[in-house]
């Protein structure tokens, strides 16, 4: 049985994306690129384009599944946002066709292809020539791109184990998944603070 699998790197300037082709068993890289959003000035013009090659891609290689890794949480909050939106519009991509999502944490994508959680993006990146065998002019010159053949890789090793972290079937999936970024607050009732507040007035 072949399946292809797309990994997806999330990025706010560059987004990297990684085919892999499994057959018997064994896997083998069809492609690997960038998605590059530098040039678009405004950030929801960046979120458009990202939706549009996801949609372009997924639509040219029709994976039967999506490797994405999980935003890293850091000091910066406006960065940890924009990152946070470039990967849902990735993911709604995905969702829009159909395809199964799993998200893998960097530390888990890390071991699983190096042993170690804290690897260097040129280590990810030697790992996986060796094990995909891929000639030297093949390889990316962006760790992106290398990234997201990673996360594709992690997800092809979890055959037969649970597979990911967090996994999104449609839409109604995603929200059962994500009710603390859901308001749960319905009109008319009110929280507990305001109950409070209330009272001390």
């Amino acid at each position: 049985m072949e399946k292809i699998i797309l990994g997806i790197d999330p990025g706010t300037n560059l987004m990297g994306y990684g085919l892999l082709k499994v057959k018997d068993g064994k896997a083998q890289m069809i492609t690997m690129g960038i998605i590059d959003l530098r040039k678009f000035p405004d950030a929801y013009l960046k979120l458009g384009h990202i939706f549009e090659r996801v949609t372009s891609i997924i639509d040219g290689y029709l994976p039967d599944e999506m490797a994405i890794e999980a935003p890293f949480f850091g000091k910066n909050v406006q960065s940890m946002l924009k990152l946070g939106r470039a990967q849902g519009t990735a993911i709604a991509a995905a969702i829009h066709h159909g395809v199964p999502i799993h998200e893998y944490a960097p530390m888990k994508i890390k071991m699983a292809l190096t042993g170690n959680g804290g690897a260097s993006k040129e280590q990810v990146a030697g790992m996986l020539q060796r094990l995909l065998k891929i000639p030297q002019e093949e390889m990316s010159k962006f760790m992106d791109a290398t990234d997201a053949l990673a996360a594709a890789y992690c997800h092809f090793m979890q055959a037969g184990r649970p597979e990911s972290d967090v996994k999104y079937r449609g839409w109604k999936d995603f929200v059962i998944k994500n009710q603390d970024k859901v308001s749960k607050r319905k009109e008319g009732v009110r929280t507990k603070g305001e109950k409070e507040k209330d009272e001390d007035d």
